[in-house]
């Protein structure tokens, strides 16, 4: 499907955007960046569901945000969601999570849990108008020490907010690393992967 210039859409993330993701993880979370291998291993992994958001026209299309969820059992995980700096605030992480959310339900799900940043206050009023609610908290969590909010929200009943247009303006913008965004390293699997254990569930 082709895309006017000026918006973005979402789609399935397939293997052709690992490389694509990457770039984003190394510019969104350097601390903490998955590797092409690990990307590539969760678009493919058969218990995971990630999706992209991008603009311009395929296949030369850019991702600009891009989300990830492990479902096993009536359990969702959300394991990332991210969006470029600059671009927050345009519906892009909303539509990513609404799209996670209708996927783990799809697959079966009740309940969805995450993680993210105890300073992170936008990703968690994102979360919290999909009904998320605080569970705990896990000390030095993240890089730097950095606790993290476990959160975990009903999928059904009710049904996540709805996004029946999955699609949106955006402007030119530049990149930034600033800490208060929504993008979000939001899994336990981060916590995994620093401690050596199997991510593979």
């Amino acid at each position: 499907m082709s895309s006017q210039a000026g918006t973005w859409r979402l789609r399935a993330a397939t293997v052709a955007d690992v490389a694509d993701i990457e770039h984003l993880e190394q510019q969104i979370f350097p601390d903490d960046a998955w590797s092409l291998e690990m990307i590539l291993g969760e678009v493919t992994h058969p218990t995971r569901s990630y999706w992209v958001a991008t603009t311009g026209t395929p296949p030369e299309d850019r991702v600009i945000g891009y989300a990830g969820v492990m479902v096993v059992g009536d359990t969702a995980d959300v394991q990332n969601i991210a969006v470029v700096p600059g671009v927050e605030g345009r519906g892009i992480g909303t539509a990513l999570l609404t799209r996670l959310h209708q996927e783990a339900v799809d697959r079966g799900a009740r309940e969805a849990l995450l993680e993210v940043r105890v300073d992170n206050q936008r990703a968690q009023e994102l979360y919290r108008r999909f009904g998320y609610r605080d569970l705990t908290v896990r000390p030095r969590y993240y890089p730097g020490g950095v606790d993290a909010l476990v959160m975990r929200a009903e999928l059904t009943p009710p049904r996540p907010p709805s996004t029946t247009d999955l699609t949106g303006h955006m402007t030119t913008v530049h990149a930034t690393t600033d800490p208060s965004t929504t993008s979000q390293r939001t899994s336990q699997s981060t916590s995994q992967r620093t401690e050596g254990h199997d991510r593979d569930q």
